[in-house]
This record gives C-alpha cells, sequence and structure tokens, in this order.
C-alpha cells in the first residue's frame, strides 16, 4: 500500500494558484463612452444607427437628441433609452457647446445569447420594433423612472472602475434594467404612429446614407443616389430634407470633411498634404475643400492638425460604425 499523505496540522500547505481568466472582451458587447460635445469634430453626433440598444445620461449643459421625426431637449440629470436601429444625431442645445453626456450601449445578445433564446422571444422581441417605442426621455424627477436612471449610472459607474466581475454585475444590472424598461413600456408607452411617408422617407434616408459612406470616396450625383431608391431627384431630396432637415448632397460633403478630419486624426505621414487628402475623400477642388473644412469644423486643416499636436481635439465617434 502507498504512504498516506500527512495530516499534520502544523504542515505548511503548497498554494494553488488561481486559474487565469480567458480573455472575454470580444464577448463583452458593452461600450461606455463619456462624450463631451465641445471636443469633436463639429460639435455633434451626426446622424447613425446601430443594432445597439443606447442608454445616455446627460453629465452637463443641456443636448438636443434629434430622431427622423422628433426631438429632445436633455438637460443636466435627464436620460434616454434608444431602441435599435433607431437614426438619431445629438447636437448641443444652445450656442454653448460645453455640454457632456454618458454613453451606454449593449447588444440584446450579449444579455440573451441569441434571437433564438425563449428568453429574448418572450421579453425583447415584442418591443424591440420601433412601431412599438423609438426612445424613452427620462426626467430625473420622475419617480418612475427612477430605477431606470439608477440602474444606468451603477452601470456606468462598474464599467469605468472595473472592479474584478464587473462584466457579471454589467450583465445582472442590464437583465434588472429590461424588466424595469419593459414593464415602465407595458403601462406607461403609447406606441408612436407613423404616417407610411415618414416609414418611407426614414427607410430611404438609411439607404442614401449607406450608399453614401460606402462610396464617399468617388464623384457622387443627385441622380445616382435617387436611382439608389428609385425616386427622382427632387423627391430624394425632398424625402432626405423630411427626415434629417439636411439636403442628401449637403450630407455628402459633410460625411467627407468628417473622413478627412479623421484621417488627419490618424497622423499618417500620406496624409500630410491636404490636396492630396481632398481627393482621397471626395474632392476634386483642394479650395473647396479647405473652405467647407473651415464650415464644418470651425478652422482650416492645418489649424486642425495643430490642434490635435496640442491634445485639444479627440473623437470618441470616430471608429464607430452606423
Amino acid at each position: 500500500m502507498g504512504r498516506k499523505p500527512k495530516t499534520d496540522k502544523n504542515e505548511s500547505l503548497t498554494a494553488v494558484s488561481a486559474p487565469q481568466l480567458p480573455d472575454i472582451a470580444s464577448d463583452y458587447q458593452v461600450n461606455v463612452a463619456f462624450i463631451e460635445l465641445a471636443q469633436l469634430q463639429m460639435h455633434s453626433v451626426e446622424w447613425k444607427w446601430h443594432p445597439e440598444v443606447e442608454f445616455i445620461i446627460v453629465n452637463h449643459g443641456s443636448i438636443n437628441f434629434l430622431t427622423t421625426d422628433s426631438s429632445e431637449v436633455l438637460n443636466a440629470g435627464q436620460g434616454i433609452v434608444i431602441n435599435s436601429n433607431i437614426m438619431h444625431s445629438i447636437k448641443p442645445a444652445t450656442d454653448d457647446y460645453n455640454c457632456s453626456f454618458y454613453s451606454v450601449t449593449f447588444h440584446p445578445d450579449f444579455v440573451f445569447n441569441s434571437k433564438d433564446n425563449s428568453l429574448y422571444q418572450k421579453y425583447i422581441l415584442p418591443v424591440e420594433s420601433p412601431s412599438v417605442f423609438k426612445y424613452i426621455k427620462l426626467e430625473d424627477e420622475n419617480r418612475q423612472h427612477e430605477n431606470l436612471l439608477e440602474y444606468i449610472n451603477e452601470i456606468i459607474a462598474d464599467n469605468l472602475i472595473k472592479k474584478r466581475g464587473y462584466e457579471l454585475t454589467t450583465k445582472a444590472k442590464l437583465c434588472l434594467l429590461t424588466v424595469s424598461l419593459l414593464d415602465y413600456i407595458t403601462k406607461s408607452v403609447t406606441s408612436p404612429k407613423l404616417s407610411r411617408l415618414e416609414v418611407a422617407d426614414g427607410v430611404r434616408a438609411k439607404e442614401i446614407i449607406t450608399y453614401i459612406q460606402q462610396n464617399y470616396f468617388r464623384k457622387i450625383t443627385l441622380d445616382e443616389l435617387a436611382e439608389q431608391v428609385n425616386i427622382s431627384k427632387s423627391e430624394c431630396c425632398r424625402c432626405f430634407k423630411r427626415a434629417l432637415n439636411i439636403t442628401p448632397i449637403e450630407y455628402l460633403m459633410k460625411y467627407r470633411i468628417s473622413k478627412a478630419a479623421a484621417l488627419i486624426q490618424n497622423g499618417d505621414p500620406k496624409n500630410r498634404f491636404f490636396a492630396d487628402l481632398s481627393v482621397k475623400v471626395g474632392f476634386n477642388n483642394a479650395s473647396y475643400f479647405n473652405k467647407l473644412f473651415r464650415q464644418y469644423v470651425g478652422c482650416t486643416p492645418t489649424e486642425y492638425r495643430n490642434q490635435l499636436k496640442k491634445g485639444l481635439i479627440y473623437d470618441p465617434f470616430k471608429d464607430m460604425s452606423v
């Protein structure tokens, strides 16, 4: 028989090292960002949409939250819940750009794994459509909104401090937040009634924006944009402006300038000559590029690069896809 291990109380035990935790970053579908509009390229978050649900809480000042058919002014302490795939933008509510907010985005798959999940089918599927709700404004003085705001603030804190296990506490709080949100929607939210025209405008605007973002670097005409959605040039302009209060060509120019600013931010030596950079983002006239850059960004490309070197500008949304 083999020797039995010693059981002397005074015998020191060999320490067992804790198992190494796997890197779950790719599975963690929650993003928390602190946004200062005064520091963004154009002092605004331009039109975007995404499959994630988004929560926003205003930290300082006042912001103007816009969708294709409505707008809300949010002051410090107030927040908003934005449903999946809702096209929206955010601008200062006044001439004072000194306003900031926290943004929390998460994909339902993080909580429910997949759309085939029975819990997803039971709790999320019935309310995920924009026809049920597009967004919910959260008032800090509204008792019904207190739980929602509290959970969002706790999620923000967890993801900024990042104590061990914060991913698990975030998931737990997202589940509790979902329950409170569904209860509020069931009891208090009246489904928006959109006309066929409003629905069609929104769909067409998304298609045009997607096409622009995929082809901005080459020549794009209004005829081409209208052809993408099978309508006339005049109707193309009208429907886009009804949806976003901007013409398709104005959006194209603004998007090109935003891409140019992002390329300047990257600091690639290939982009040190602004005449070449203007061609790269779709302009064939360097002076017109400079004029629009100043119009939209508030300074020349050279001044913009110098501000970047001094650390005066950042853009947390520059890599966010819509």
